[in-house]
């Protein structure tokens, strides 16, 4: 008699991993939520979560290559939080407040400790977004994946006041802000590993700019997430813009808030974190394409039209913003990035 099991899908393995991760989820629960995991679907009130006349904002991402340097060194916990902060990062950049989450985690065979260390950060990264983690699922895919190797996505929904949608009122004169990044984020990792086997350097060899680490460490570090920052100055009435600052860097994300006839001149050099004048300098990788691929050093950038108030309302929540420039009229329809200045590598 042939099973499923024999097939290479283990039901008991799933339903044991469901059982772990749901005191995880039961944690991040916030107003609205209807119910728990375990539903066909999961149910949210939007009038309980406080909103009068909402505009719902999705948003869904994954964590790229970097999975496999997870897979590679068995450093699972930071790629939940990562997931997490893809996507409610861009939600909060539309002035959404992130409402709920789910995940998808797909592999080969499935190894409940590893997962169940990824679903962890997944609802850390929840927690700290203020955000449900409300489902989710785990397919086991035999012959999809090589051994011990998953994949991840993830989905979040937000909601925002129908009035208080971002970008709103970006104008001649507003201040172009940067929030500092945490390293290289969940961004452009084939290139990183790429430049990786060139350099020669393990995984768990002490980074060459960072000794008090390994290597995989420092490129192991989550995605921050932005979401109380920039939600706390979109309330106060600081904030007109903001972008997540992802694959495209910063040239190809913040036009994406910019009205047509506006540039944002770069004019301030901010501080470059080693990795990326590691990566740019042992990958001999020139300064446009690190500034394409990478956020280098800014994670989120946000356009102000106070730049006094907005910094100090920033440093009030813990942060460190930077000056990076400043919006300026264009003789073009199309806004784009002008840099003043020639970043060092």
């Amino acid at each position: 008699m042939t099973t499923y099991e024999q097939a290479g899908v283990d039901i008991a393995a799933g339903d044991a991993l469901v059982d772990r991760i749901k005191p995880l989820a039961a944690a991040t629960d916030r107003p609205g939520v209807l119910g728990g995991i375990g539903g066909f679907g999961a149910l949210f009130d939007l009038k309980a979560a406080g909103f009068s006349d909402p505009v719902l904002v999705s948003a869904t991402d994954g964590v790229g290559t970097k999975l496999l340097i997870a897979i590679e060194t068995g450093l699972h916990a930071s790629v939940g939080i990562d997931l997490v902060a893809m996507c409610v990062n861009d939600l909060v950049v539309q002035g959404a407040e992130p409402l709920f989450f789910l995940d998808y985690f797909a592999t080969g065979r499935l190894a409940i400790d590893a997962a169940a260390t990824v679903v962890a950060g997944i609802a850390e990264g929840c927690r700290q977004s203020g955000c449900a983690l409300v489902g989710g699922e785990t397919a086991e895919m035999p012959g999809m994946y090589a051994a011990g190797h998953y994949d991840l996505a993830g989905f979040a929904v937000g909601a925002a006041e129908r009035a208080h949608l971002l970008p709103a009122n970006v104008a001649e004169g507003d201040i172009v802000l940067g929030l500092p990044s945490s390293g290289v984020h969940s961004n452009g990792f084939s290139l990183v590993r790429h430049v990786v086997r060139q350099s020669g350097v393990a995984w768990h060899a002490p980074a060459p700019f960072a000794t008090t680490k390994t290597l995989a460490e420092v490129l192991m570090q989550p995605t921050r997430l932005y979401v109380k920052q920039v939600l706390a100055l979109h309330r106060a009435g600081l904030l007109h813009a903001a972008a997540h600052i992802t694959g495209g860097g910063l040239p190809g994300n913040l036009p994406r808030v910019l009205p047509a006839g506006l540039n944002a001149v770069i004019d301030t050099q901010w501080a470059i974190p080693p990795v990326f004048h590691w990566l740019a300098r042992t990958g001999a990788i020139a300064s446009s394409e690190m500034l394409s691929v990478f956020n280098c050093g800014i994670g989120m950038v946000l356009v102000v039209p106070d730049e006094v108030a907005a910094t100090q309302a920033l440093r009030g929540l813990g942060e460190t913003p930077v000056k990076m420039g400043h919006v300026a009229r264009s003789g073009r329809n199309e806004p784009q990035v002008q840099f003043k200045i020639l970043l060092d590598f």
